[in-house]
């Protein structure tokens, strides 16, 4: 059953090629920076590893991976964000050409653009380097106008938070959506959720709605908690995304779905809330119910935790997948 539907939902986003769901991504947008080498001596300066880097890779990060995400899935895609004016700044809206996103980017010449460099060995990740500055404040305000008028053409709006600073304006932004009925989904961060008040949809992980919300002995908790966040932030659903339990979604009218993990094998889960959320907005604006959203958004994160680093999932191989389920 799950591989019919899976095979279904791949047909109908194929057909979508024509008239595909618009999607708007606001957030910070950062460069993914990989050293790749093999270690073979210890320092003997401290007792650390030597990486005798071979191969650098580079990849967009934070909110560009979701928009990457969206266009592997076949959505029509803009991005909404801020970079310093610098050579990561640069790299970053090459990537963003190349990979056929509509960039709407702002540059600060007074900011840092946030890097995140993973030094890999024998597929091993010995280190992350993260070099970052927040953006500065009429920068932001400059991308609220964007935003507004990129709001004509949008079925779905995503807000990537990851905590960097490019959704200062959040609750004029969610306000501007609800107020033409555009569906908004959250990727929230941090431990004060109040600023998400009436999105459409928050989609946090365990280890980020225990910091927001407390942690629960059993089922009948997880759901009083849900229930209770999605009453005090006037929102419709929450989507826990659970790793190797799957996901649970919990909607305001008391209604609770859930998806088993469909991963194979997990190498690195960089990035998979970026694909769930991608994966969401697509089938949202897709027209698909809450159900095939969740199944297509846990085949499609299934696949990105079998690859390393951020990774995105095409449609050939969610269609592969669901084969396999």
């Amino acid at each position: 059953m799950e591989m019919q539907l899976t095979e279904q939902l791949v047909e109908l986003l194929g057909q979508l090629s024509d008239n595909a769901p618009r999607v708007m991504v606001v957030g910070d947008v950062m460069l993914d920076r990989y050293w790749f080498g093999g270690v073979d001596r210890i320092s003997p300066e401290a007792p650390v590893p030597v990486v005798a880097v071979t191969e650098i890779e580079e990849q967009l990060g934070g909110a560009a991976n979701v928009a990457r995400n969206l266009v592997a899935l076949g959505a029509s895609t803009a991005l909404l964000s801020s970079v310093g004016e610098d050579e990561a700044g640069r790299r970053v809206q090459q990537l963003l050409e190349e990979a056929g996103i509509s960039a709407h980017i702002r540059v600060d010449a007074n900011a840092q653009t946030t890097i995140k460099l993973r030094v890999m060995a024998q597929h091993q990740q010995l280190i992350r380097l993260d070099f970052e500055q927040l953006p500065d404040h009429e920068v932001l305000l400059e991308v609220l106008d964007v935003y507004q008028q990129q709001l004509e053409q949008t079925d779905v709006v995503v807000l990537s938070d990851y905590g960097k600073g490019g959704l200062l304006h959040i609750d004029q932004m969610i306000q501007m959506a609800r107020s033409r009925n555009i569906p908004i989904l959250v990727d929230p961060k941090g431990n004060d959720y109040s600023r998400y008040h009436g999105a459409s949809m928050l989609t946090p992980n365990r280890k980020e709605f225990i910091d927001a919300w407390g942690a629960w002995g059993d089922e009948a908790e997880l759901q009083s908690h849900a229930a209770e966040l999605i009453s005090s932030l006037e929102i419709d659903a929450l989507l826990l995304t659970r790793s190797e339990e799957g996901m649970t979604l919990f909607r305001k009218d008391g209604s609770v779905s859930h998806k088993p993990t469909h991963a194979r094998e997990v190498y690195d889960v960089s990035g998979a809330g970026d694909t769930v959320i991608a994966a969401l907005a697509v089938a949202m604006g897709a027209g698909f119910s809450d159900e095939q959203a969740i199944h297509l958004a846990t085949v499609a994160a299934g696949i990105v935790v079998g690859k390393l680093g951020v990774a995105t999932a095409t449609l050939a191989e969610i269609e592969d997948a669901g084969g396999q389920l």
